[in-house]
C-alpha cells in the first residue's frame, strides 16, 4: 500500500518547496515510484512536482473540497506509487473561518490522509527558541502527527549543535539540517516562482536539489516516517463537471493555469481535451464544442498575443457559434486591451467589454465564492462555485458589460458582481477548483 508524507513549514519561505523537490528527485532515483500533492489553490508548485516525479500532482484544497473529494484525489494520487509526497501552503496551520476541517489549511489535509508531518524550520536568527516553536506546534493539533523536522538554513556547525540538541530534548526527531545556502533557492517573480517550463536547466536544478537533500537528510529516516492514506472511499475526482464533450484548452506559456484535478474529472467523465497554443498562432480546434481560456501570464507575451491574427481570427470566428470562457489571464486576452508592466497597450480579442492593465499593480488574492447569474458551461443559472483569486491586474468593464456571477469572499464579505458576459464569450479573474458542496 502506498504511504505518504505531508512536507510543510510553521510560515512561508521557510524552504517547503526546496524539502520537497529535493526528497521527491532524491527517491526516484533510488527507483521509488514518488507522487506529488499540493496543498491549497496553487499552480505553479504542482507542474514542479510533475517534473520532478514524471507524474501529475494534484491540489487538495479543504476549503473548496467535499472531503470525499480529497479522499478521492488523494487516493488517486496514491494510485502505483511507492510514496505521496505532498507540499503545504503557507504555514501548516493557517487558513480561514470554516467549519471543522474545511479552513482550507494544510493541517486540515493531513488529518483528512493521516499522513504525517515532516516540517521545514527556518532556524535563520535561532537556537533554542526553534525548540519551542517546534514543541507548541507539535501540542497545536491534536488531529494530526507531527514526525520529524528538516533543520533550514543553519549558519555554521555550531549553530547546528545548539539547534539540534534543544529540538531533540522535545523529543521531536531531527532528520536532517540543510546549511544555509541561497543557490538552493528557484527562481520567483511576481506570482510566486518562475514557472517549471521556463526554468532554464530545470532538471539540472532538480538533480543538484537531490544532491544536497541526500547529502544532508537522513532519506531512511525520512522514508520511516511515511504512512498509508486513505483507500479512496466512494467518491469520484470529479469536483468539476465538464464543460462540453470535446473541451479546446489554450496550453503554453502564457495560459499554463490548469489545475490537474480538474483536467482528471474531464477526462474521467468522458471529455476529449483538445490543446492549442495562442503563443504558435494557433487557433481553438473546429470540431471542439467549448473553448477554454486558462490563466497564466499572457502580461508577459502580449504584443506576441496581440500580433498572433490567426489564434484571434479563430477565437472570434469561434465564439460565433460556441461558448469561449477566460480564467483570470484568459478573461484579460477576451478583453479589448491589455496593457503590460511597461505601459504598453496592447489590443486583443476584442469578444469582452473589459481593458486590463497592469500599469498600476493592485493585489487580489484569497478564496473567493461565486454564484453564476445565468445558466453557463460551468453550470446552471444559481450554481455555486468555490476557488480563489491571485493576480495584480487592474481591470475597468465598459458600461455594456453583463456580469457573470456575484462573488464573495471567505470571511462572508458582500456580494458584488464580478466578471463579463457577451453573447458567447465570458470571463472572469476567479479560478474554480470545484463546485459548492
Amino acid at each position: 500500500m502506498s504511504r505518504g508524507l505531508l512536507i510543510a513549514a510553521l510560515r512561508s519561505g521557510s524552504g517547503k518547496t526546496v524539502v520537497t523537490l529535493g526528497l521527491m528527485r532524491a527517491f526516484a532515483r533510488r527507483g521509488l515510484a514518488i507522487a506529488g500533492a499540493k496543498c491549497g489553490p496553487d499552480y505553479i508548485d504542482p507542474a514542479f512536482h510533475a517534473a520532478a516525479t514524471g507524474r501529475a500532482s494534484y491540489n487538495l484544497d479543504s476549503w473548496a473540497m467535499s472531503p470525499a473529494e480529497i479522499a478521492a484525489l488523494a487516493a488517486e494520487t496514491a494510485t502505483g506509487a511507492d510514496l505521496v509526497i505532498a507540499e503545504a501552503s503557507m504555514g501548516l496551520f493557517d487558513g480561514v473561518p470554516a467549519a471543522d476541517g474545511r479552513s482550507g489549511a494544510s493541517a486540515d489535509i493531513a488529518a483528512a490522509t493521516g499522513w504525517p508531518v515532516l516540517l521545514v524550520h527556518d532556524v535563520s536568527g535561532q537556537a533554542q527558541s526553534a525548540a519551542a516553536m517546534l514543541a507548541g506546534a507539535v501540542r497545536y493539533d491534536p488531529r494530526i502527527h507531527i514526525a520529524g523536522v528538516v533543520l533550514n538554513k543553519v549558519g555554521s556547525e555550531r549553530h547546528l549543535r545548539l539547534v539540534r540538541e534543544a529540538v531533540e530534548v522535545t523529543g521531536i526527531r531531527v532528520v536532517g539540517a540543510l546549511m544555509r545556502d541561497s543557490e538552493l533557492a528557484m527562481p520567483e517573480r511576481h506570482l510566486g516562482l518562475v514557472q517549471a517550463s521556463e526554468t532554464q536547466n530545470l532538471d539540472q536544478r532538480l538533480e543538484r536539489l537531490a544532491d544536497r537533500v541526500s547529502a544532508q537528510i537522513d532519506l531512511d529516516q525520512v522514508l520511516a516516517l511515511a504512512a498509508p492514506g486513505p483507500d479512496g472511499g466512494t467518491g469520484n475526482p470529479i469536483p468539476l463537471p465538464p464543460l462540453g464533450q470535446r473541451i479546446a484548452i489554450a496550453r503554453d506559456e502564457a495560459f499554463s493555469f490548469v489545475y490537474p484535478h480538474v483536467a482528471l474529472g474531464w477526462r474521467v467523465a468522458g471529455a476529449d481535451l483538445l490543446l492549442f497554443s495562442p503563443l504558435a498562432d494557433e487557433a481553438p480546434p473546429a470540431d471542439a464544442d467549448v473553448c477554454w481560456l486558462p490563466g497564466g501570464f499572457p502580461e508577459l507575451h502580449a504584443g506576441k498575443l496581440a500580433a498572433a491574427a490567426n489564434f484571434l481570427r479563430g477565437l472570434r470566428r469561434f465564439a460565433e457559434t460556441r461558448p469561449v470562457h477566460g480564467e483570470c489571464g484568459g478573461y484579460m486576452v477576451l478583453g479589448q486591451t491589455l496593457t503590460d508592466a511597461a505601459g504598453t497597450m496592447h489590443a486583443v480579442a476584442g469578444l469582452l467589454p473589459v481593458a486590463t492593465s497592469f500599469a498600476k499593480r493592485k493585489l487580489s488574492l484569497g478564496y473567493r465564492v461565486a454564484r453564476l447569474l445565468r445558466d453557463h458551461p460551468l453550470g446552471r443559472a444559481g450554481t455555486v462555485l468555490r476557488g480563489h483569486e491571485f493576480h495584480y491586474a487592474t481591470g475597468l468593464e465598459g458600461s455594456s458589460n453583463a456580469p457573470l456571477a456575484d462573488m464573495t469572499d471567505a470571511y462572508g464579505g458582500d456580494w458584488q458582481a464580478v466578471g463579463s458576459r457577451l453573447g458567447n464569450a465570458s470571463g472572469t479573474f476567479f479560478h474554480t477548483i470545484a463546485r459548492d458542496s
